[in-house]
């Protein structure tokens, strides 16, 4: 999983509660990485449908739909893809004792376990929400912090 999954993450918890749009710059700043390595991630959350960027003076980003309705994996599969984690490449058709790809018609023991994984992985990320992850952190820093966050990404605080 890329490093961008945990930014797109990130801006997705402190989009949740505001309207107005939030500056990608503003974004870059408060989370301390490069705005264009941000915008990168914000553009793969915009082409999946998941926020939208409002043009203009007061322009920035903004979510879609309520974080109720965006998963965790859904942000995933925005920066990272669908794809599958692991890619069967049949290692069991080469070398020395090479099967026979006739003999091959059901996925071996490894790309069982790896499968299962990986929708065990997907169900799991699927089952949490931006909603989920806000009201964790909001649990675990205080009820404080996302209206601070909020107010210091609208320029209102510090």
């Amino acid at each position: 999983m890329s490093g961008g999954v945990e930014w797109a993450l990130h801006c997705c918890v402190v989009l949740t509660g505001t309207s107005d749009p939030v500056p990608a710059a503003r974004l870059a700043e408060f989370h301390d990485v490069s705005p264009t390595y941000l915008a990168k991630q914000l553009q793969a959350l915009s082409r999946a449908g998941l926020v939208r960027s409002v043009q203009g003076q007061a322009g920035g980003y903004v979510l879609t739909r309520t974080s109720e309705e965006i998963t965790v994996l859904d942000v995933v599969e925005a920066v990272d893809g669908v794809e599958p984690a692991f890619v069967c490449t049949e290692i069991r058709q080469r070398g020395p004792m090479a099967a026979a790809p006739e003999a091959c018609t059901a996925p071996c023991p490894i790309a069982r376990v790896m499968i299962a994984a990986d929708r065990a992985w997907r169900g799991a990320l699927r089952g949490v929400s931006i909603a989920d992850l806000a009201d964790d952190v909001t649990r675990t820093t205080g009820v404080e912090t996302l209206p601070q966050v909020r107010a210091w990404l609208h320029g209102l605080a510090g």
